[in-house]
């Protein structure tokens, strides 16, 4: 018989038939009783037979940071499966430098970490402040809209646009890409493992014809050019090339954009930050991190034992697959007090799993960072308080965490001048 997971109680489950990688879970915003029990009573959980096979859960914040720090025993390689609870077809594996272990990852990573240096950061923040000011001012004033798509997506995939520097006329191709790299068969977006590798060799297809752009004209500034002139990537074959454009898609694309809806939708949830912020809008930067730790847009990454190996007193197998539960070990209380809650002022917001820690820790994280701190300080210059007018839809996912829509409404007295 199938399992109704909407309708079970986390509590009254025996311990072995806890599985919180349930896409319709994290699409109803109900994993958090699960994650909360196996922090108290099963903090290393092994789940025998979930929807993707045999894992175990690591969800307490300090156990997430010790295998995050062993990448000798959990290796993050493709050769082993990769970083999603989702192991990849064999025969259409993805190699991308996040799913290596060293010294390729340390070499291709290298290549392309020229983006976010501070030269690069500098010159960026003026062109996102423009486009910033560009989107909020043609937000329509009295009306329900989806701040999901006219907003966040909107910025999102202009950045992306810029960084791969991509056709313009084009940009909504990187978040349709981005979706399909990461859905879940069924969920919405594609309906089998087909119809995913028919649309990212369209995406190969079409950014090859870059590439042989790129690579016969002299270095620029943007991530394909310095694949192309970097000795450790310019021989990487075409599944290693489609791999790490999807990571850079999907890294600049889905954390981002569910940040931005998920700090609009989180300040309606906590209307006393959102009254601290709208009086003191120099919380902004301290009040990013907090949304980037709140949210949690990648809610996991999957490592693989290399070796058996005894951890917290589990006998985890050569083989395992451990899922470290970012979304869990942020809401961890035993390290963030009053962790459901956002707190614009909190103190030392940037004690967070959001961006890895260690080997992996996200490249574009002060990117990012910069992103929705520009993004909340232009919309505190034109609106106070928007509201969201219904409950989001959210995406069938346990891997990318976050949003479908998010319907608000900016009130004719909430506009500001600027």
């Amino acid at each position: 018989m199938d399992r109704n997971y909407l309708a079970e109680d986390p509590y009254s489950l025996a311990l072995g038939d806890i599985d919180p990688a349930q896409p319709i879970l994290f699409q109803h915003d109900t994993m958090w009783p699960y994650f909360e029990r196996l922090r108290r009573e099963a903090p290393v959980h092994y789940s025998k037979a979930g929807m993707f096979g045999a894992y175990w859960s690591i969800t307490k914040y300090r156990h997430i940071m010790k295998i995050e720090a062993n990448h000798e025993v959990f290796s993050s390689d493709v050769k082993y499966g990769g970083i999603t609870l989702r192991d990849q077809p064999l025969d259409f594996v993805l190699p991308m430098f996040i799913a290596m272990d060293p010294p390729r990852h340390d070499a291709q990573r290298a290549a392309v970490e020229g983006i976010v240096g501070a030269p690069s950061l500098a010159q960026l923040e003026i062109l996102i402040r423009t486009r910033a000011q560009a989107v909020l001012d043609n937000l329509p004033i009295g009306e329900t809209f989806d701040w999901a798509k006219k907003v966040s997506i909107e910025l999102t995939t202009q950045l992306l646009a810029t960084l791969l520097d991509f056709p313009w006329e084009d940009r909504r191709k990187l978040t349709r890409w981005s979706d399909v790299a990461t859905a879940v068969p069924g969920g919405g977006i594609i309906n089998n493992e087909d119809e995913r590798r028919v649309e990212l060799l369209e995406c190969l297809g079409y950014f090859t014809q870059l590439w042989n752009e790129r690579v016969n004209a002299p270095p620029r500034g943007d991530l394909i050019s310095m694949m192309a002139h970097s000795d450790a990537t310019r021989h990487q074959s075409p599944m290693e090339y489609l791999g790490n454009i999807l990571l850079l898609i999907v890294g600049g694309n889905d954390t981002t954009r569910n940040s931005i809806t998920g700090g609009l939708y989180a300040l309606n949830k906590f209307p006393d930050e959102y009254s601290k912020l709208l009086a003191d809008p120099s919380l902004i930067p301290n009040m990013v991190p907090e949304i980037i730790r709140w949210q949690t847009p990648l809610a996991h990454m999957r490592r693989t034992a290399t070796r058996d190996f005894e951890f917290e007193g589990k006998k985890i197998r050569a083989g395992d697959r451990v899922v470290l539960w970012y979304v869990s070990g942020n809401r961890d209380e035993e390290f963030i007090p009053q962790a459901h809650r956002l707190i614009v002022d909190r103190d030392k917001p940037r004690r967070h799993l959001s961006f890895g820690f260690g080997l992996h820790r996200c490249l574009g994280e002060r990117l990012a960072d910069m992103q929705l701190r520009i993004c909340w300080e232009e919309i505190l210059q034109r609106f106070g308080r928007i509201e969201v007018v219904e409950e989001p839809q959210r995406v069938f996912s346990t891997f990318v965490k976050g949003y479908v829509n998010l319907n608000v409404q900016i009130p004719a007295n909430a506009v500001r001048r600027h």
